[in-house]
């Protein structure tokens, strides 16, 4: 939902019930526009973030730990200066406006002195100020001094409100029954343009719960609060907003608006996470698939230049043969290919300046230095096409992943190949993702997330078990845990359902999948993560499927 201050009433009063009295013990500036304040409160302590971007700005509690950087911001350290250790008295919003503020009580070691901190969630123009009797102390985005703009926000200017719009309060019941006998055309739009503090997103809130032929007094009536039940709206399964209310049949109910708040943002910035990561690490892949691809390329054109390999040492056997005609200085001379069953003529280049003989090891050693390149090339060939392959493996993982944990390991991969930088940190203790396991009909399925996890559960299972992967497509590798028992086709269905799931196969419809029993499987020394080879193995057609009901984890 839009920060509208309609929302934003509702935000100032439960932060007002949360935090007042507490004391500020950390903050941090984990990026330009972004705030986050550790708070004691007698009921423990409370993150509080604000959110200052051109999309997304907000205050609301946060669970997540955003990475501190190194250096901390000017902004931050003016913040850690004057709001270390002060006590939240107050927590206002100022009516009708996006603006909320934090009346503070400072100690130093000089002075105890009274401060005002203003959050503007106003979009592209939010910003957060410090005020001191009511001079501006610090801002996190400044107005130069000979900048033409209507505020003034710099160190020492007398800090000041945005100009009120002319727009209706809320509360003034007459005036919107004044302002509603001349409505025509789109009803929300008219709402949010006339009546202060509401934005277009609330106005059809407004329009959804009461119909299109909304009233006066319907709108105050909304607008006054009476009606309060905090959700996160929801569609084809994903969280489309928060609201302080709303008619929507697809909706999570929150005690507060700042817990739904909370929710709906952790959602958001978890998908967005997830994107971002999938993002990196398929453009870190796809610079080294393109390198290889290009590689390949220039490896086949070599090849495709020694096409002619044979005719080369042909030219020189039937120069040898035909020695006795061949003069210094030919040009060219034609001779009777006896390779051809119909009795064909050649005709073959000679140099002027050699003799027969020389002109005869001039093609040898050509057909020689051909066939040493076929040899080395072809070599070459094998070794990047597994390459090549190898780098699609890794892209399928990431296409098919599904949450962050997915990456984990992905990332590490790419990063022993040296596709992504690793920072320089102090060893930890490797984390290692879990497996994607599944019950069904009491037996246990496992599939890999990447190629790093085929490995291990390769190594974790028994000889006995069943073990899957598709045919011709990259895929996660699949075991069902028999514990000695033969395996129902119920069972071996599911499984190879799965497989097709997390494979390049997943959009198709009848997508082969092998299977055999893990005996059968072998890893060769040295190839890539996740490549093995398999024998005495059976083959089951499936439409791939996810079986989510089936995941335990």
């Amino acid at each position: 939902m839009p920060q509208d201050a309609f929302t934003i009433k509702y935000v100032a009063k439960e932060l007002e019930q949360k935090l007042s009295g507490g004391k500020i013990s950390k903050i941090v500036q984990p990026a330009k526009d972004v705030l986050t304040f550790i708070i004691y409160t007698e009921n423990g302590s409370v993150k509080l973030e604000i959110c200052l971007s051109a999309k997304g700005c907000r205050i609301n509690l946060a669970n997540s730990d955003l990475p501190a950087p190194k250096t901390a911001l000017s902004f931050c350290m003016l913040l850690r200066k004057h709001l270390q250790n002060a006590k939240i008295t107050a927590v206002k919003q100022i009516e009708g406006e996006r603006i909320v503020y934090f009346d503070l009580e400072c100690i130093s070691e000089f002075e105890l002195a009274n401060m005002r901190f203003y959050v503007e969630l106003m979009g592209k123009y939010s910003n957060a100020i410090l005020v001191k009797d009511g001079v501006i102390s610090g801002a996190l985005k400044s107005t130069a001094i000979g900048e033409s703009t209507k505020r003034i926000l710099f160190t020492g200017a007398k800090y000041a409100l945005p100009e009120p719009q002319d727009k209706i309060p809320p509360d003034d019941l007459p005036a919107i029954k004044t302002a509603f006998s001349n409505v025509c055309g789109d009803r929300a739009k008219f709402i949010s343009e006339r009546i202060k503090g509401v934005s277009y997103a609330t106005a059809l809130d407004i329009i959804e719960t009461y119909g299109e032929n909304v009233t006066a007094e319907q709108t105050a009536n909304y607008l006054s609060g009476t009606v309060y039940a905090p959700c996160v709206t929801f569609s084809n399964g994903e969280e489309t907003d928060f609201k302080v209310r709303s008619a929507s049949p697809t909706q999570r109910r929150y005690e507060s608006v700042l817990e739904a708040q909370t929710a709906y943002y952790a959602a958001i910035t978890a998908k967005q996470e997830f994107a971002e990561k999938k993002r990196k690490l398929l453009n870190a892949l796809a610079s080294a698939v393109k390198k290889t691809e290009k590689r390949l390329a220039v490896i086949e054109q070599k090849l495709l230049d020694c096409r002619d390999m044979e005719t080369v040492k042909l030219k020189g056997e039937l120069i040898t043969a035909n020695i006795y005609a061949v003069e210094k200085g030919m040009g060219e001379f034609e001779a009777v290919n006896y390779y051809d069953e119909k009795g064909g003529k050649i005709k073959i280049a000679l140099d002027k300046t050699l003799s027969p003989a020389d002109n005869a090891q001039k093609y040898y050693k050509r057909y020689a230095k051909l066939k040493r390149t076929v040899e080395s090339v072809s070599a070459q060939r094998e070794e990047t096409k597994a390459q090549l392959s190898y780098l699609n493996s890794i892209n399928s993982h990431i296409y098919a992943g599904e949450s962050l944990c997915d990456f984990e390991e992905t990332e590490e991969e790419l990063k022993a190949l040296g596709l992504i930088t690793a920072p320089q940190q102090k060893k930890k203790t490797e984390k290692i993702s879990p497996f994607r396991e599944y019950d069904c009909c009491g037996y246990k399925i496992i599939a890999g997330r990447n190629n790093l996890q085929n490995d291990r559960l390769l190594k974790s299972v028994s000889q006995k078990d069943l073990w899957l992967h598709t045919q011709n497509y990259h895929s996660s590798h699949v075991v069902i845990i028999t514990e000695g028992k033969s395996v129902p086709d119920e069972v071996l269905c599911v499984a190879a359902e799965i497989c097709a799931y997390y494979s390049d196969g997943r959009n198709g419809n009848k997508v082969p999948v092998d299977y055999t029993k893990r005996a059968s499987v072998k890893k060769p020394p040295k190839s890539n993560a996740g490549f093995v080879i398999y024998s005495e193995y059976k083959t089951i057609l499936v439409t791939p499927d996810p079986h989510t009901q089936l995941r335990i984890n």
